[in-house]
């Protein structure tokens, strides 16, 4: 392999490109390469994301919500200033790049972004608290992978106590993860059947 690379001509310039070696860190991602695979991780930017959070305790937790809680828009008081919460919400959606087991739970807790309150933080910073407990969770993709496809699909019935909306989550993979995602259903199902389509 070369280590220059002609870039196409731009304006009759001719651009050059330097070959850097083997990508081991790039926009919060970590890359480590070894004869079984790739190991892909968000470690270091979860570590600074909770540093930006002033998460002030050093508690960990195994859990990422409490299985069957249902949070609504009234409950608790509104927080004075929100910015907070949504920086370390947005900061959550942009971890799931690698992090897909918090996905649920980024997207219950996007749906109180116009108005967070006190209980919704709460359940904002035990997110930040389990992932300070699993930093050294990764994506592995095998070198000898047999590359086949996957798919899981789940979906649940009036699952939200304020307008019955089902929710409808996915996950693709091909050895490991490619592609995941968690989304309310734009209309209310009249069965766990239908939720299902």
């Amino acid at each position: 392999m070369q280590n220059i690379y002609h870039m196409p001509k731009k304006l009759g310039e001719q651009f050059l490109m330097s070959d850097l070696g083997p990508l081991n860190y790039f926009l919060g991602i970590g890359v480590l390469h070894s004869s079984k695979g790739y190991y892909i991780s968000q470690s270091k930017y979860i570590q600074d994301l909770i540093a930006r959070s002033r998460l002030s305790d050093n508690k960990t937790t195994t859990t990422r919500m409490d299985l069957h809680l249902q949070l609504r828009p009234t409950d608790g008081s509104p927080l004075e200033d929100p910015s907070r919460y949504h920086h370390i919400v947005g900061s959550l959606v942009y971890l799931m790049v690698t992090r897909f087991d918090i996905a649920h739970v980024v997207h219950i807790l996007s749906q109180f972004l116009s108005v967070p309150t006190s209980v919704h933080f709460g359940h904002l910073l035990h997110v930040l608290r389990y992932l300070r407990g699993t930093l050294s969770q990764c994506l592995f993709y095998a070198s000898d992978s047999p590359l086949e496809l996957h798919a899981y699909s789940v979906s649940t019935w009036v699952s939200d106590p304020t307008n019955r909306r089902p929710v409808t989550s996915y996950c693709i993979l091909i050895d490991s993860s490619i592609a995941w995602k968690s989304k309310k259903q734009a209309v209310v199902s009249r069965s766990s059947t239908e939720a299902e389509f």
